[in-house]
């Protein structure tokens, strides 16, 4: 039996027609889209299917669209008989994974990142935070930048996603200047991202205090797969722990790069992105070039996902 790791993305892999070929092709698609409007009490799944763009954008419906787009391909997945050994998720991503793990259930997980939408839009006024990604510069050289750029403001690494690709978050002073500082230390590029916050700074700390208290309220079970924690890049076994790393995750760097080695080492066949796009089979390709990387978000595509797994039996 062919080992997979199924990865589920974050937030910037929204796109206007995600999931839409798939609740067309498949009833198990169609029927998660029309749970999460139950759950939610609005029609997300026209959102996702028709847009407006700019709609899809705001944080609070991104974030259970993309969990939702990410659900639907799953289910399709399992429906297929697609089983993962390991599962992970980037940053929002992480509540998809749970959900595949049986640690978190669906309708749950929707409405959670709804409201953490809306807690880490709230956390920092409009236009206080930004975030930048800064390519071709080694994770201690632009620790430094970090540090130097401080006395303009908070500026921490955020997201360490693959060789050469760092993201940067906090007050938009600081992370201009740690940028200027990190293309005169050699860095190829640094790219201000369009997002509405600082995600994943400590200036999110607002946002998780009061997703501790939501969290607190959510029945979580321990993880029936094997699931990594981008906080901490390890294996993470039970329902506690699971609900003290969310929390945490909110204000944390998401380790990208050291979780998907850590599944590396571990023993896996293949990766395959669930869910919209495939940023995260860009990450892998940069850190493990052998490994054969899948992405599932259409029929096409999961099909793609069933061969390779019939090439192995």
């Amino acid at each position: 039996m062919r080992r997979l790791a199924f990865i589920f993305p974050g937030q910037g892999s929204q796109y206007v027609g995600m999931g839409r070929q798939l609740a067309e092709h498949y009833p198990v698609a169609a029927k998660t889209f029309s749970e999460a409007n139950a759950a939610l009490g609005f029609d997300l799944q026209s959102l996702c299917f028709n847009g407006p763009e700019e709609g899809l954008k705001e944080t609070a419906v991104t974030q259970p669209a993309i969990l939702t787009a990410s659900v639907a391909a799953l289910n399709v997945l399992l429906e297929l008989g697609a089983r993962p050994t390991y599962v992970a998720g980037h940053s929002l991503g992480e509540y998809s994974a749970l959900v595949a793990a049986g640690a978190l259930k669906f309708a749950d997980a929707v409405r959670l990142v709804r409201r953490r939408g809306e807690l880490m839009a709230a956390a920092v006024p409009d236009g206080q935070g930004s975030m930048a990604a800064v390519l071709g510069l080694e994770a201690s050289r632009l620790a430094e930048a970090c540090r130097a750029a401080s006395d303009a403001g908070v500026v921490e690494m955020a997201n360490l996603n693959c060789p050469g690709q760092i993201v940067i978050s906090g007050s938009r002073a600081a992370v201009q200047k740690a940028g200027e500082l990190a293309r005169a230390a050699g860095a190829k590029r640094v790219v201000e991202l369009q997002v509405s916050g600082p995600f994943h700074s400590s200036l999110m700390a607002p946002a998780a205090e009061g997703l501790s208290r939501l969290l607190a309220a959510v029945e979580l079970a321990d993880p029936r797969v094997k699931f990594v924690a981008n906080i901490e890049a390890d294996f993470v076994e039970t329902a506690k722990e699971v609900r003290e790393r969310l929390i945490r995750q909110v204000v944390a760097s998401v380790r990208w790069e050291e979780s998907m080695r850590r599944i590396l080492d571990a023993g896996v066949d293949a990766f395959v992105e669930v869910g919209p796009g495939k940023v995260l089979n860009g990450f892998i390709r940069k850190i493990d070039r052998d490994v054969p990387v899948f992405n599932a978000e259409d029929p096409e595509s999961c099909q793609k996902v069933l061969a390779f797994l019939k090439e192995g039996l």
